[in-house]
């Protein structure tokens, strides 16, 4: 049986997500994988991507992936990347398009008047490496508090339920990066992209064991 199933649907790079679970779990079966079969099948599941939301929800659908990344969501433990973070959600104004819903919330896009603090702009997409403040959530241990992470991204998602939030990066104002509910935890940064934290975050994944 495959140990870890990185759900790949025709968007964005994925060997590096799988480089990095290979270097933090060797000896695991990893299977970077569009069979349903082997998603329902496997004991953990990466959901990364990148890319447009309609796109991916598109290419999701038309590989028949629904099922399976919505079963897994609800019963294993799930690690959403990006925009496997966005997709949760029940809808994006990234064309206009709703999500997989599993989580209460919408995706909203920076807006394109930001200024950091000494007034400079900020460009859209926000890219390159931020800090992380986060919660207690066990797939924090041994992560220092505002870690820097690596970001691509011009939309964010903003949960209805506060309870959901597990991080906050500020772009210049706080935005939610990490969000968990019981088996399931999804980031917006790219943790294989992060360098120590980041492979430590997915490591600590590899680890958990949700109740």
């Amino acid at each position: 049986m495959v140990d870890i199933a990185v759900v790949d649907y025709g968007m964005g790079n994925l060997r590096s997500v799988e480089q990095a679970l290979r270097k933090v779990a060797p000896g695991r079966e990893i299977a970077v994988t569009d069979d349903p079969q082997v998603i329902a099948a496997a004991g953990r599941v990466v959901f990364p991507g990148q890319g447009a939301m309609p796109d991916c929800m598109r290419e999701m659908d038309a590989r028949g992936l629904r099922t399976a990344v919505l079963d897994a969501a609800k019963n294993k433990p799930f690690l959403g990347i990006c925009i496997g973070l966005q997709m949760l959600f029940e809808h994006s104004a990234e064309g206009d398009v709703p999500g997989l819903g599993v989580l209460p919330g919408e995706v909203l896009r920076f807006a394109s008047n930001l200024k950091d603090a000494q007034g400079a702009k900020l460009k859209v997409p926000h890219m390159g490496w931020n800090q992380v403040h986060h919660g207690d959530h066990v797939l924090w241990d041994g992560i220092a508090q505002d870690a820097r992470f690596y970001y691509v991204h011009s939309y964010y998602v903003r949960p209805k339920d506060a309870a959901l939030t597990q991080a906050t990066s500020d772009y210049p104002n706080a935005f939610v990066c990490a969000v968990a509910k019981d088996n399931l935890f999804a980031v917006q940064f790219h943790p294989e992209k992060s360098a120590a934290a980041g492979l430590k975050l997915l490591q600590n994944f590899i680890n958990w064991n949700p109740v």
